[in-house]
């Protein structure tokens, strides 16, 4: 009876590890699109962008990342996810590399340009899924003479080092923070952000990867919690000591 009655607590208490085990993010099927290039050979002009992750060198992203059509980046939503790109050398063997395939993370939109048709020019307009990647990305699938390629894509779990970085802007009343290098499934569908003295209080995505809140937490050490696109969520608490200021980044010990 004794073994019984432990052996109820230890499952209570979540020892047993099969009851108590996250999820990881699942790659999805593969689908067809296209690919362009933008940015330059040194990808400098990747920089910034609509995911408002800036230099994407401090950033943690480098210069494996990708534009997306307005299909697929959904408003911003889709900032942060990862994708395994490779040519679809059975339907173009000229400017395909064979064999050869390279996983990004989507760091910017790419426009539609409804003044030109969807096959020639338009590359990024609805409802075509296109990526525009950064130059260095796309060469290592594709011949840069091509210029655009069709591919083979499937999103994947992002792997990135270290963890989930915090950069705290905005003002008084107002903090507009940038979460980023996420891990997972990469893309953020909610957060909030509690001081020491406050309870969680929901944010709300402002553009991007930037999300906000509008409380006065000077003085409070910050906590987070984030929650990504595939349900899965983390807290991070007292990321920030509560002599933070706007502008400082802080990283976290764990990742998704």
């Amino acid at each position: 009876m004794a073994r019984i009655i432990i052996l109820v607590m230890f499952m209570a208490l979540g020892f047993f590890h099969q009851h108590n085990q996250v999820k990881a993010f699942e790659p999805s099927g593969w689908s067809k699109g296209h690919a362009t290039f933008y940015g330059g050979s040194d990808a400098s002009g990747t920089m910034g962008g609509a995911c408002g992750y800036g230099d994407l060198y401090s950033t943690g992203y480098g210069t494996s990342t990708t534009a997306l059509s307005v299909a697929l980046f959904n408003n911003g939503a889709s900032c942060g996810q990862c994708y395994r790109i490779r040519c679809d050398y059975e339907s173009d063997s000229r400017w395909c590399l064979k064999g050869k395939s390279i996983t990004v993370t989507a760091t910017n939109l790419c426009p539609a340009n409804n003044a030109l048709p969807n096959d020639n020019g338009g590359w990024c307009n609805t409802p075509l899924q296109h990526f525009d990647m950064s130059q260095p990305a796309w060469e290592k699938i594709g011949i840069y003479k091509g210029g655009i390629v069709p591919v083979l894509f499937q999103r994947v779990p992002c792997k990135k080092h270290g963890g989930v970085r915090f950069k705290i802007g905005g003002v008084n009343y107002f903090e507009l923070v940038l979460i980023h290098n996420v891990g997972g499934s990469g893309a953020i569908k909610a957060a909030w952000i509690k001081g020491s003295k406050t309870d969680w209080m929901p944010m709300s995505m402002n553009w991007g990867a930037n999300w906000q809140s509008n409380a006065y937490l000077n003085g409070q050490s910050l906590s987070f919690k984030v929650t990504t696109d595939d349900g899965e969520t983390r807290i991070f608490p007292d990321i920030a000591p509560s002599n933070w200021t706007f502008g400082q980044t802080f990283s976290s010990t764990v990742q998704f």
